[in-house]
């Protein structure tokens, strides 16, 4: 018999709560929605508001990975849905997770969130923009910290502020809060900025997606500003051997990194980190902090 449980007066269908998600660690889908119903008041500020796509993997990483844009099959009345116009179909939308009851909703069909970075409303005008560090073995995560710390003063040049988090896999993402901006100028902005840490640091970084490029280097992944892409949320789930969360970090801890171990997290360390930092990526939800793209950026030779 599925539980049905009531979250803020909604009845929401809960099933296999005790179907172990992640081998590895025995983790099962009843310990995915706790996390996520601990972790609430933190990630729902930064997916508030935002279409979402959902990596689903109902059987855990090891099985059938489902990445959907759609309002899946079911979705409840009450689920918000925006329109997010597709060049293949118009009058697409997607879900909107505003409130605890839609993210328990959610994370009852065991997903990783994933968010355009534009709200509502303003399809392809982007309040974030977003730097996807992504190293090519042998590299790890402490190359992308030394990738991110160069990236961070270059950023601070053009008067804009830097977040770091872990993807949650490999590698790490920066997220910069904007003055609402087209896509197209953030792409292109963020393009021009993995060119220049290029040619800054050749032995480390690479702009372009090219396999036969990145052994040993970290990629510059810029293409996830195009408005028509998503990346992985903060305090999401991946679908990994072990329940890896995209984490937010502080910059002392990117500074400190030197294994990638340090800097893996998973679900049953964000309560505690939450309890000693708070939601270290608070200001991408402080309008204030955001600031506008430059004009003449400082390009450095």
């Amino acid at each position: 018999m599925t539980p049905i449980t009531m979250v803020e007066g909604r009845r929401i269908s809960l099933s296999n709560l005790d179907k172990v998600l992640y081998p590895e660690s025995g983790f099962t889908k009843g310990e995915v929605l706790h996390y996520y119903a601990t972790v609430a008041g933190s990630l729902l500020p930064h997916i508030h508001n935002r279409p979402l796509s959902f990596l689903r993997y109902p059987d855990g990483p090891d099985g059938q990975l489902f990445f959907t844009k759609n309002p899946p099959p079911g979705t409840p009345a009450w689920v918000k849905t925006a329109p997010v116009p597709r060049s293949d179909d118009p009058s697409a939308v997607q879900v909107v997770v505003s409130d605890l009851p839609s993210l328990m909703w959610a994370a009852n069909l065991v997903v990783e969130f994933h968010v355009h970075q534009w709200p509502a409303g303003s399809p392809a005008v982007a309040d974030r923009m977003i730097l996807d560090l992504d190293p090519g073995p042998p590299a790890t995560v402490v190359e992308c910290c030394a990738a991110a710390l160069w990236l961070r003063e270059r950023l601070a040049a053009d008067g804009l502020d830097a977040y770091p988090k872990t993807s949650g896999a490999k590698g790490l993402h920066l997220s910069v809060p904007l003055e609402p901006t087209p896509s197209a100028r953030v792409s292109a902005y963020a393009k021009a900025l993995a060119q220049e840490a290029e040619r800054a640091l050749p032995d480390l970084v690479v702009h372009r997606m090219a396999k036969a490029l990145r052994p040993g280097k970290v990629f510059v992944d810029h293409s996830q500003n195009a408005a028509a892409k998503t990346t992985a949320a903060p305090y999401t789930l991946r679908a990994r051997a072990r329940p890896a969360v995209s984490a937010p970090v502080s910059w002392d801890e990117v500074e400190a990194c030197r294994t990638p171990a340090d800097l893996v997290f998973l679900a049953d360390d964000i309560p505690p980190r939450l309890e000693l930092h708070g939601d270290l990526f608070a200001p991408l939800t402080d309008p204030d902090r955001a600031h506008p793209l430059p004009a003449h950026p400082k390009v450095r030779p």
